[in-house]
């Protein structure tokens, strides 16, 4: 596999057991690969060695990392939901706006999603932080 198909593959969105994954390790903190079958039971009943696959992918994608106690992994997120989002926006400003910024927040503003007040306050927070 050559490094630009690593790089693709590190940049294309989460699944939704990927991110249900995620959003369960954010929740309540480390977990064990049987924890995390356990709690997604309900929604995505899973084998054992298909949850292991899904934590080797994240790991592989560094949003998680794992610590041996005993005989077993215990995986914890490697990255806050704030990177993620901005990970997420990142693809869509990339396929949707020709990786522009500014289209994208534009779209935002013509969407009525961002107000004209919201972006002042954005822009405000920015220089605030140079």
């Amino acid at each position: 596999m050559t490094s630009r198909n690593i790089s693709n593959r590190a940049n294309r969105p989460l699944t939704d057991l990927q991110q249900a994954i995620l959003d369960f390790l954010w929740a309540n903190g480390p977990a064990t690969a049987e924890q995390l079958r356990d709690a997604l039971k309900a929604k995505h009943p899973l084998k054992d060695s298909s949850v292991r696959t899904l934590l080797r992918r994240l790991e592989a994608r560094r949003y998680v990392n794992h610590r041996l106690d005993g005989k077993v992994f215990v995986y914890r997120a490697n990255v806050p939901p704030t990177n993620l989002a901005a990970r997420a926006v990142q693809h869509i400003i990339d396929r949707l706006c020709a990786g522009s910024v500014e289209q994208f927040v534009l779209g935002m503003v013509d969407e009525k999603i961002l107000s004209a007040r919201e972006l002042s306050r954005l822009a405000e927070k920015v220089k605030k932080q140079r």
